[in-house]
Protein backbone atom coordinates (compact mmCIF):
# COMPACT_ATOMS: atom_id res chain seq x y z
CA UNK A 1 0.00 0.00 0.00
CA UNK A 2 1.02 3.70 -0.82
CA UNK A 3 -0.61 6.54 0.76
CA UNK A 4 0.00 10.37 -0.69
CA UNK A 5 -0.51 12.99 1.37
CA UNK A 6 -0.56 16.29 0.81
CA UNK A 7 -2.27 19.85 0.93
CA UNK A 8 -4.82 20.68 -1.85
CA UNK A 9 -2.82 21.31 -5.22
CA UNK A 10 -0.36 19.16 -4.59
CA UNK A 11 -0.72 16.37 -7.59
CA UNK A 12 -1.91 13.42 -5.13
CA UNK A 13 -4.74 12.05 -7.87
CA UNK A 14 -2.59 12.85 -10.46
CA UNK A 15 0.90 11.76 -8.77
CA UNK A 16 -1.63 8.75 -8.12
CA UNK A 17 -3.09 7.60 -11.27
CA UNK A 18 0.79 7.64 -13.19
CA UNK A 19 2.63 5.84 -10.18
CA UNK A 20 -0.15 3.16 -10.07
CA UNK A 21 -0.02 2.87 -13.49
CA UNK A 22 3.99 2.39 -13.25
CA UNK A 23 3.40 -0.30 -10.26
CA UNK A 24 0.38 -1.99 -11.54
CA UNK A 25 -1.82 -1.61 -8.50
CA UNK A 26 -5.08 0.05 -8.29
CA UNK A 27 -5.48 3.69 -7.79
CA UNK A 28 -8.11 5.40 -5.18
CA UNK A 29 -8.98 8.29 -4.45
CA UNK A 30 -10.69 8.53 -0.71
CA UNK A 31 -12.14 11.59 -1.52
CA UNK A 32 -13.97 9.91 -4.52
CA UNK A 33 -14.86 6.89 -2.11
CA UNK A 34 -16.26 9.30 -0.02
CA UNK A 35 -18.59 11.14 -2.22
CA UNK A 36 -19.71 7.56 -3.59
CA UNK A 37 -20.54 6.09 -0.43
CA UNK A 38 -22.48 9.39 0.71
CA UNK A 39 -24.62 9.21 -2.26
CA UNK A 40 -23.02 13.55 -2.43
CA UNK A 41 -20.05 15.81 -2.92
CA UNK A 42 -17.74 16.68 -0.27
CA UNK A 43 -18.86 20.39 -0.41
CA UNK A 44 -22.72 19.24 0.55
CA UNK A 45 -21.39 17.12 3.09
CA UNK A 46 -19.56 20.43 5.04
CA UNK A 47 -22.33 22.38 4.35
CA UNK A 48 -24.88 19.83 6.00
CA UNK A 49 -23.16 18.14 7.79
CA UNK A 50 -19.89 20.28 8.79
CA UNK A 51 -16.48 19.90 9.19
CA UNK A 52 -16.11 17.08 12.18
CA UNK A 53 -19.29 14.92 10.50
CA UNK A 54 -17.34 14.82 7.55
CA UNK A 55 -13.93 13.96 9.26
CA UNK A 56 -15.43 10.58 10.86
CA UNK A 57 -16.80 9.65 7.31
CA UNK A 58 -13.65 10.17 5.89
CA UNK A 59 -11.79 8.30 8.58
CA UNK A 60 -13.92 5.41 8.25
CA UNK A 61 -13.76 5.03 4.62
CA UNK A 62 -9.77 5.41 4.99
CA UNK A 63 -9.65 2.75 7.28
CA UNK A 64 -11.83 0.39 5.36
CA UNK A 65 -9.40 1.52 2.05
CA UNK A 66 -6.27 0.60 4.18
CA UNK A 67 -7.62 -2.38 5.45
CA UNK A 68 -8.13 -3.64 1.80
CA UNK A 69 -5.79 -4.68 -1.18
CA UNK A 70 -2.55 -2.96 -2.13
CA UNK A 71 -3.52 0.00 -4.06
CA UNK A 72 -1.86 3.75 -4.36
CA UNK A 73 -4.63 6.19 -2.54
CA UNK A 74 -4.68 9.68 -2.83
CA UNK A 75 -6.29 11.08 0.71
CA UNK A 76 -8.06 14.41 1.11
CA UNK A 77 -5.87 17.23 2.26
CA UNK A 78 -7.49 17.33 5.69
CA UNK A 79 -7.18 13.86 6.69
CA UNK A 80 -3.59 14.04 7.99
CA UNK A 81 -5.58 16.53 10.49
CA UNK A 82 -7.79 13.58 12.10
CA UNK A 83 -5.88 12.32 14.86
CA UNK A 84 -6.70 8.63 14.41
CA UNK A 85 -6.57 8.48 10.99
CA UNK A 86 -2.55 9.51 11.46
CA UNK A 87 -2.15 6.27 13.40
CA UNK A 88 -3.78 4.38 10.75
CA UNK A 89 -0.55 5.47 8.47
CA UNK A 90 2.14 4.46 10.93
CA UNK A 91 2.57 0.66 8.85
CA UNK A 92 2.10 1.63 5.78
CA UNK A 93 4.23 3.55 3.02
CA UNK A 94 3.29 7.45 3.19
CA UNK A 95 4.60 9.69 0.59
CA UNK A 96 3.94 13.49 1.02
CA UNK A 97 3.73 15.22 -2.04
CA UNK A 98 5.05 19.12 -0.85
CA UNK A 99 3.70 21.96 -2.55
CA UNK A 100 4.49 25.58 -1.88
CA UNK A 101 1.83 27.68 -0.55
CA UNK A 102 1.99 30.12 -4.32
CA UNK A 103 1.97 27.15 -6.27
CA UNK A 104 -0.91 25.08 -4.32
CA UNK A 105 -2.84 28.66 -5.04
CA UNK A 106 -2.33 28.70 -8.89
CA UNK A 107 -3.36 25.02 -8.67
CA UNK A 108 -6.50 25.01 -7.28
CA UNK A 109 -7.53 28.80 -6.55
CA UNK A 110 -10.58 28.80 -8.51
CA UNK A 111 -12.04 25.75 -8.11
CA UNK A 112 -15.06 26.36 -6.46
CA UNK A 113 -15.42 22.29 -5.47
CA UNK A 114 -12.85 22.78 -2.52
CA UNK A 115 -15.20 23.51 1.14
CA UNK A 116 -11.31 24.72 2.66
CA UNK A 117 -10.96 27.38 0.18
CA UNK A 118 -13.89 28.79 1.54
CA UNK A 119 -12.67 29.25 4.92
CA UNK A 120 -11.14 32.00 6.30
CA UNK A 121 -7.31 31.76 7.09
CA UNK A 122 -6.19 29.52 3.86
CA UNK A 123 -2.06 30.47 4.57
CA UNK A 124 -2.81 29.44 8.51
CA UNK A 125 -4.06 26.04 7.42
CA UNK A 126 -1.61 25.21 4.91
CA UNK A 127 1.01 25.79 7.54
CA UNK A 128 -0.17 23.65 10.38
CA UNK A 129 -0.77 20.68 7.90
CA UNK A 130 2.67 20.93 6.78
CA UNK A 131 4.11 19.39 10.21
CA UNK A 132 1.17 16.88 10.32
CA UNK A 133 2.36 15.95 6.87
CA UNK A 134 5.69 16.14 7.60
CA UNK A 135 4.60 13.72 11.09
CA UNK A 136 3.45 10.51 9.26
CA UNK A 137 5.56 11.10 5.64
CA UNK A 138 7.86 7.84 4.73
CA UNK A 139 9.10 9.61 1.66
CA UNK A 140 8.59 13.54 0.73
CA UNK A 141 9.00 15.20 -2.84
CA UNK A 142 8.49 18.26 -3.88
CA UNK A 143 6.37 18.88 -5.75
CA UNK A 144 6.53 22.72 -7.47
CA UNK A 145 7.46 23.69 -11.22
CA UNK A 146 7.52 19.65 -11.87
CA UNK A 147 5.37 17.64 -14.36
CA UNK A 148 3.71 15.08 -12.64
CA UNK A 149 6.31 12.27 -14.43
CA UNK A 150 8.86 13.24 -12.89
CA UNK A 151 7.74 13.82 -9.49
CA UNK A 152 6.73 9.98 -10.19
CA UNK A 153 10.25 8.56 -10.93
CA UNK A 154 11.55 10.19 -7.65
CA UNK A 155 9.04 8.20 -5.93
CA UNK A 156 10.09 4.75 -8.03
CA UNK A 157 13.66 5.46 -7.44
CA UNK A 158 13.05 6.46 -3.74
CA UNK A 159 11.05 3.22 -3.35
CA UNK A 160 13.64 1.28 -5.05
CA UNK A 161 16.01 2.18 -2.88
CA UNK A 162 14.32 1.91 0.76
Amino acid sequence: MIVLIGFMGAGKTTVGRLLAARLGLPFTDSDEVIERQAGRPILRIFAEDGEPAFRQLEHRVIAGLLAGPDAVLALGGGAASHPLTRSLLGPVCVVYLRVGFAEAMSRVGGDHGRPMLARPGVPALYAERQALYASVATLTVDTDARSPGKIVLDVLASLDSN
